[in-house]
């Protein structure tokens, strides 16, 4: 029945992805971040549901080629110049045809995101590609949180099978990333019922994210709430909140859990922790020695051996930036961390700009929370092999479409976005009139 449901729901979304290449883009953004074909059990498991995306919406661009155009912005450049690097880079690996395998993966990922930056125009565009994340990894944030609550915290949350956030690490990562973008939602989020399942939403997300035992998320939500306690009018209160709500979910941790975090610093000991280690000194070395890196595969013993590594902690750099290095060299990573810093720097001035008038204050809240994510994937990617997820591409291609929607003031002819969102504090002055109206009552 699964089967069929999803079957029959791609059926209908495939026509609209021709209709429209923005809804090919949510439709592909679905199933590459949320993986539903893998929570089916019968003959969808291993339908070509993305390669069929991918294509029927490459096509649309030629029916709708008026309506999508890619900008002439420095952060796609960037992305543009990180792709064909790596093309290089794959040539000269030190396993060209085995790497070719991770070359591709990458590439179709990223021709989307490029779909998607092209796509995406509107406000409401902008509001249901974040939807949809937020549905796509809030769905295993609230699942986990759920499972973890049952559980007593004693079982670790897993991802979907074969996907990029299969692990607990990777997962926990990508809902600390997601919780942001929920907390965006529920701000602009006209409907009390709407920002209340949000807000239960977001404290099932984060009791999952903990339960994945994953110290790299552990340390990205802590980097998250130091942000959002630092962007705080009342400090005290914030902080007073954070901890409340910190106490409160750390409490119901497991003395496993504890035990794992409190590796994070009696790392001598932990072997996973040196072989991080191991792995960041051999990816330093191979970009000293090879401007083209390793290419996708350079976990291997023959290769630690080259250098010299202990080949007994042979693991993948387990670091966004350590990975970059070691698998692209040092341009690769330039251009790797040039689109984060470009994103973050697009989010500081949408926030200054977005003060400027009362239809624009959406891409203040937007951009603050786009920003306390990217802190989190910073700080949790440190210690995660995640350079090519998708997720903080994603976020890369809200930012875009948010520059263009301000540059061509388009808040002259769309004042409301995706299920009638506006402003936060629009959101919140119809939420106070609506309650008047209900207590004249």
């Amino acid at each position: 029945m699964r089967d069929i449901a999803l079957v029959g729901f791609f059926a209908w979304a495939i026509v609209q992805a021709f209709k429209n290449t923005w809804s090919g883009a949510l439709l592909w953004t679905w199933l590459s971040t949320m993986n539903p074909h893998r929570l089916a059990y019968g003959f969808a498991v291993n339908l070509p549901f993305a390669a069929t995306t991918a294509g029927v919406t490459l096509l649309s661009i030629i029916w709708n080629r008026h309506k999508v155009r890619l900008p002439a912005d420095p952060a796609v450049f960037a992305l543009v110049l990180f792709l064909l690097w790596t093309c290089v880079t794959t040539v000269f690996a030190f396993y060209p045809e085995q790497s070719s395998n991770d070359l591709v993966v990458t590439l179709k990922i990223q021709v989307m995101t490029l779909v998607c930056i092209a796509a995406l125009r509107e406000r409401k565009h902008i509001e249901y590609f974040i939807w949809v994340i937020v549905v796509s990894i809030g769905f295993y944030g609230v699942k986990g949180g759920i499972f973890a609550i049952a559980s007593g915290g004693t079982s670790r949350v897993w991802g979907p099978a074969s996907s990029f956030i299969e692990g607990n690490n990777e997962l926990g990562l990508a809902i600390v990333m997601t919780i942001p973008l929920m907390n965006y939602l529920r701000i602009v989020s006209v409907r009390p019922w709407v920002r209340l399942g949000l807000l239960v939403a977001m404290l099932l997300s984060s009791t999952a994210a903990l339960a994945t035992q994953s110290r790299g998320a552990f340390l990205a939500i802590s980097a998250m709430g130091l942000v959002l306690w630092w962007r705080s009018k009342q400090k005290v209160l914030g902080a007073f909140v954070i901890l409340a709500a910190a106490i409160s979910l750390l409490a119901f941790m497991p003395a496993s859990w504890d035990e794992r975090m409190q590796t994070i610093g009696s790392y001598q000991q932990d072997a996973s922790a040196m072989g991080r280690i191991t792995a960041w000194e051999l990816a330093y070395k191979v970009a000293n020695d090879r401007i083209t890196g390793a290419g996708f595969l350079i976990e291997r013993a023959d290769i630690y051996a080259r250098y010299g590594q202990d080949t007994n902690l042979v693991l993948t750099a387990h670091s966004i930036y350590f990975q970059a290095l070691g698998e692209q060299g040092w341009i690769g990573l330039a251009l790797f961390l040039s689109m984060g810093a470009l994103s973050f720097w697009y989010a500081s001035q949408m926030r200054r700009q977005a003060l400027a008038r009362p239809e624009t204050m959406w891409l203040r809240d937007l951009a603050g929370m786009v920003q306390v994510s990217m802190v989190g994937y910073a700080v949790g990617g440190a210690f995660l092999s995640l350079t090519y997820l998708d997720l903080p591409y994603n976020i890369m291609v809200v930012l875009l479409a948010c520059k263009y929607w301000l540059r061509e003031e388009r808040w002259k002819t769309e004042t409301t976005g995706a299920f009638g969102s506006t402003s936060g504090e629009a959101a919140k002055a119809l939420s106070i009139s609506a309650n008047a109206r209900v207590a004249k009552r």
